[in-house]
């Protein structure tokens, strides 16, 4: 038999077209896996241009292909990597284009702390290899900031305990940039609060800060997992402002520690470390000041004793022109005692020369009186030159000692005068201090006199209260009043006496009252 002339077989099995059947498995798998959670190792990790994320999830024998879209990526809090073991949470789908089935993953958690840990320990190593982490990079903290600025949730109690603890130690202005301190928002908020505080431009409406905090109480490794990632230690790294870490308690340890300028172990601590104690500068200061006041007496007194000192120690202007004016005298007297034996001598050789002749007398006479005369120019011309030697050396020393001696006593007078200054601005300060402290003495005084006042029994009286006294006492007792002879009650307006009372019957000196009847009690 010819087979092309055979007829098929009739049957009742349905027949499906391709895409029947892919659409057919695609609602099975999505109905019977609507939501699943997987564990396993990622693997082959890609993600495009188009923002969406691509991973493969494996163990030991099989592998699955997922995908998370571009929106579901940016709410993770840990992004996969390639041989982490996390837990993915998703649904199954299948891809008909391909024939395959995949896994859409929502969230993606380490499946351990260890996981977790080596994750970090990863990514703490690569940081640090970039210099991230290097202590030589690190900026000093200033000593004492006039703005702070503090990267924290506004509505937790680390900013009530680092605002509460500035408030204690030195009031500063604190600017508060609000950021989420856990969940998916967290590490963008303040790697973007860090640079903003950054971006301020001094002098500008906004104070520039001159400190940051990034702050946030203690939680585990999960909830404080935001500040490990790489955005915010690059951000911490790269900040031009001194940035104190203080996230977590004591021994909570995330990487922006490693990359901030400074750790404090809690927010509290942190506020310790950003400025110092008011009371002890102001205790230094006055103490400062004290040394700097007898410093300055001291200082005053030594100029005036080394003063005194170098004044007794230099010679009289008498002393020096005594001895060479007694050497001028001298030469004067014996001046005129010379010109007077030369004439003398002279004279006699005149006579014995009168005997002679005439002409020869008249010639001699002359060759005399000119030797006479020549010697007496000598002699004058010598006298002088030396006495305008010693007028000429006498200028000198006197031109030399005044100026030395001006120098001198103008030196001392500046430093007096200066120290004169310091004195009197110093004593002006004491004199007005016991009339301040006085004055606040008084105003303590008043106040305390006014709230005697107000807390004495006399105001009690004005509302509608009343003091009885018997026998000079306060009465407090029916007793006590029974036994009292006469009662005084004082009321805000004055004073009421009620009349003495005889005792009782049995009692009292003596015995009963006139009348034989007893006197009844008041009360």
């Amino acid at each position: 038999m010819d087979m092309f002339e055979d007829a098929p077989t009739p049957s009742n099995q349905p027949e499906y077209t391709v895409s029947e059947l892919s659409g057919a498995v695609k609602r099975v798998i999505e109905g019977e896996f609507g939501l699943v959670r997987v564990r396993g190792e990622v693997g082959r990790v890609s993600r495009p241009a188009s923002g969406h994320l691509y991973f493969d999830l494996k163990d030991d024998r099989s592998v699955i292909a997922a995908i998370s879209w571009k929106g579901q990526v940016a709410k993770m809090q840990v992004r996969p990597e390639e041989g982490m073991e996390v837990i993915a949470t998703g649904r199954m789908t299948t891809f008909p284009g391909q024939s395959k089935y995949q896994l859409i993953v929502d969230d993606v958690a380490p499946a351990g702390a260890g996981a977790l840990m080596a994750m970090l320990e990863k990514r703490k190593a690569a940081l640090s290899a970039e210099g991230l982490f290097d202590p030589a990079r690190k900026k000093p903290i200033p000593y004492l900031p006039e703005v702070i600025g503090v990267v924290t949730s506004p509505s937790g109690a680390v900013i009530r305990d680092i605002l509460h603890r500035l408030r204690d130690r030195f009031p500063r202005h604190v600017l508060i940039w609000p950021v989420a301190v856990q969940g998916q928002a967290c590490a963008a908020e303040v790697a973007a609060a860090i640079r903003g505080f950054n971006a301020i431009e001094p002098g500008g409406a906004i104070p520039r800060p001159d400190l940051l905090i990034v702050a946030r109480g203690g939680g585990s490794l999960e909830d404080l997992w935001g500040f490990n990632e790489e955005m915010v230690v690059r951000a911490a790294a790269a900040s031009r402002i001194p940035l104190i870490s203080a996230v977590g308690h004591e021994t909570d340890t995330t990487l922006i520690d490693h990359a901030a300028d400074l750790r404090a172990p809690t927010p509290t601590a942190a506020a310790e470390l950003a400025v110092p104690v008011r009371l002890e500068l102001l205790a230094t200061l006055e103490a400062l000041s004290a040394r700097q006041f007898r410093a300055i007496a001291q200082g005053a007194a030594n100029r005036g004793q080394r003063l005194r000192d170098l004044a007794r120690a230099l010679p009289r202007l008498d002393s020096l022109l005594a001895q060479p004016q007694q050497r001028l005298d001298l030469w004067s007297g014996r001046l005129g005692g010379a010109l007077g034996m030369a004439a003398a001598k002279k004279r006699a050789g005149f006579e014995r020369a009168a005997r002679l002749r005439p002409e020869t007398l008249l010639a001699l006479v002359a060759a005399k009186q000119r030797d006479l005369q020549a010697s007496a120019q000598r002699l004058v011309d010598k006298g002088a030159v030396a006495l305008e030697r010693k007028h000429g050396q006498m200028d000198k020393w006197a031109s030399r000692l005044e100026p030395a001696l001006g120098r001198l006593l103008s030196t001392a007078a500046r430093d007096i005068a200066r120290d004169r200054d310091r004195l009197s601005a110093l004593d002006s300060r004491l004199q007005a201090a016991p009339a301040r402290r006085l004055a606040d003495l008084t105003a303590r005084l008043e106040q305390t006199d006014r709230t005697r006042l107000t807390l004495g029994y006399t105001e009690t009286l004005k509302r509608g209260f009343a003091v009885v006294r018997g026998d000079g006492h306060v009465v407090t007792g029916k007793a006590a009043a029974e036994r009292s002879a006469a009662l005084e009650i004082e009321f805000s307006d004055g004073k009421l006496l009620l009349g003495a009372r005889p005792a009782k019957k049995g009692k009292a000196e003596g015995g009963d009252t006139p009348g034989g009847r007893d006197q009844g009690s008041l009360f």
